[in-house]
This record gives structure tokens, C-alpha cells and sequence, in this order.
């Protein structure tokens, strides 16, 4: 039996709708692009917008999710991916050890840091350039 896992898209957050718009037609194009009828996306924010990511694992452990691969929609990793979500992390994990609920958080490291991003990037630049 394979381990019931999810993945969350984390964005920063904000109060703006037109800021958070973009993360949400992301998600879309995501799921509509998965072929698996076990994977799941779902979509969460670190700080001024909901869902938040607290509110994201505790739904997705309720679920039964035994694994969630959190994948940072973030350029680099500064303070927030070094420190306060792993914190987050931490400190959900416990609490649901503590409702005997097991599950394994990975945080992965920030969109940005891939190679096909910068590769994107670079190229829009340089288009924009000419």
C-alpha cells in the first residue's frame, strides 16, 4: 500500500485579492495538469491571507494524508523558509503526534532555487530586453 500524500503550494500571502489571484489560477493549472487520480494539490499561505498552511496540514492529517511535501512558491530561501516555517512545521507536527496522529511534513526548498525557473526568468529578461 502506497502512502496517502499531498502537496501544498506555500506563498507568502497578502490582503490583496489581485496579489493572491495569480496562486490560485496557478493551482488550477495544476490540478488540471495531473494525471494521477490519487495526487493532491492544495494551496496555502504563510501569513495575511487563508488558507493558511497551519489550517492546510491539520485539514490534510484529518483526511488520513500520511505525507505532505510543502513546495515554497518563493524565489529564495530567506528568513521565513530558513526559520519560521520550519518552526511551523515543527510545532504542527507535534501537536499531531500529541493526537497520536503520524504523518511526515518535507519542506522542499524554494521554487526559485530550480534550474527550469531561472532558465524561465532569464529568458523573459532577456526578451524583454531586446
Amino acid at each position: 500500500m502506497t502512502l496517502k500524500t499531498a502537496s501544498i503550494l506555500l506563498a507568502h500571502g497578502s490582503s490583496d485579492p489581485h496579489w493572491l489571484a495569480p496562486f490560485d489560477q496557478l493551482l488550477q493549472r495544476i490540478r488540471s495538469s495531473l494525471t494521477d487520480p490519487q495526487a493532491r494539490a492544495e494551496l496555502a499561505y504563510m501569513e495575511l491571507a487563508e488558507p493558511s498552511l497551519q489550517t492546510q496540514v491539520k485539514r490534510l492529517a484529518s483526511e488520513g494524508y500520511k505525507r505532505i511535501d510543502v513546495l515554497p512558491l518563493f524565489f529564495a530561501a530567506g528568513r521565513h523558509l530558513r526559520k519560521d516555517v520550519p518552526a511551523m512545521l515543527d510545532e504542527l507536527q507535534q501537536q499531531l503526534q500529541q493526537q497520536d496522529i503520524e504523518i511526515s511534513i518535507h519542506l522542499h526548498t524554494p521554487i526559485g532555487l530550480e534550474p527550469e525557473v531561472a532558465d524561465a526568468i532569464s529568458q523573459v529578461v532577456l526578451r524583454q530586453m531586446q
